[in-house]
Formats: C-alpha cells, sequence, structure tokens
C-alpha cells in the first residue's frame, strides 16, 4: 500500500510539473504570430515570430534592434524563417529548410541572416559558423508607423 501510495504521489506531481510547463504563448507581451504564403515559384513561406511593440520606446536606443548588434528580427524565440522548396534571396540560392532569421542593422545598410540552428531564443546561442545565407540590403522607411512588428510575404516572392 506504501508502494501505490508513493508511485500516485509521484505521478500526480509529475502532473501537476507538466501542466504547469505548458505556456500560453498568446499571453506574452509579445505574442507569436505568423506570415505565410506561396510565392509565385510555387515555394510555400511561413515566417513564425514572437511580435514586439514599440509601446513609447525609441527603436535601436531603448528596444533593439541595436546598432551593429545581431537581433532574433522579433521577440522570445528566434524568428523562423521556413521554405519548402530552394529560394532565391537577393540572388543568392536558399535552399529548402527551415532557419533562424536575424539581422544587423548596419546604419545604411542591413545583413539579414538565415541561421541554420532555427530552435533557438533569441539570438543569445548565435553562431556565425552556422549560417546558411548572409545577404546585405538597402533599409527603406515604412510609409506608416506601425506599433507592432509585422511581417508579410509577397507572393511575388
Amino acid at each position: 500500500m506504501k508502494k501505490f501510495a508513493l508511485l500516485l504521489n509521484l505521478l500526480l506531481f509529475a502532473t501537476i510539473f507538466v501542466a504547469n510547463a505548458q505556456e500560453d504563448k498568446s499571453k506574452r507581451p509579445s505574442p507569436p504570430a505568423i506570415a505565410k504564403e506561396t510565392i509565385n515559384s510555387g515555394a510555400a513561406i511561413s515566417i513564425n515570430y514572437g511580435q514586439p511593440s514599440v509601446k513609447g520606446r525609441t527603436i535601436g536606443k531603448d528596444v533593439e534592434p541595436m546598432p551593429g548588434k545581431v537581433w532574433r528580427a522579433g521577440a522570445n524565440e528566434a524568428t523562423v524563417f521556413e521554405t519548402d522548396k530552394d529560394v532565391m534571396i537577393e540572388g543568392k540560392s536558399l535552399p529548402a529548410g527551415k532557419y533562424a532569421f536575424m539581422t544587423i542593422d548596419n546604419g545604411s545598410n542591413w545583413t539579414l541572416i538565415f541561421n541554420k540552428t532555427s530552435n533557438q531564443w533569441g539570438a543569445y546561442d548565435y553562431k556565425e559558423a552556422d549560417d546558411a545565407l548572409r545577404v546585405t540590403v538597402k533599409p527603406a522607411k515604412a510609409k506608416s508607423f506601425g506599433e507592432k512588428l509585422t511581417y508579410t510575404v509577397d507572393k511575388s516572392g
């Protein structure tokens, strides 16, 4: 009987522990968001990210992205870019797969990074050696202010 009671207590503890470990990510200050589209080439693209808000702060001073630093391009876990077919990005090939999408603000240009380690928290464990692709782009000013980071996938690719 003692063994049964001990086993029952262990099972109850394990159940409570696992139940508490399940986090409702939608209640985070930066909730999860997803952008999906099948582009004209036939590749299905998805971007899964935590959607941070400005909340009166100054981007690049009070909140990421900080100039010259690798940024997870979202909040919480690393932003994940996934494609089911090879795609061209700025004239360079990115093989089908799942990637952590990160950026570096270099002032007059930005570096876009597609890193093979898609399952990471932020950019804390980022390793340049795991990059599948890096491209440099010129930033453009948004047409209007957006309180929340929002990604879209252009069907034209």
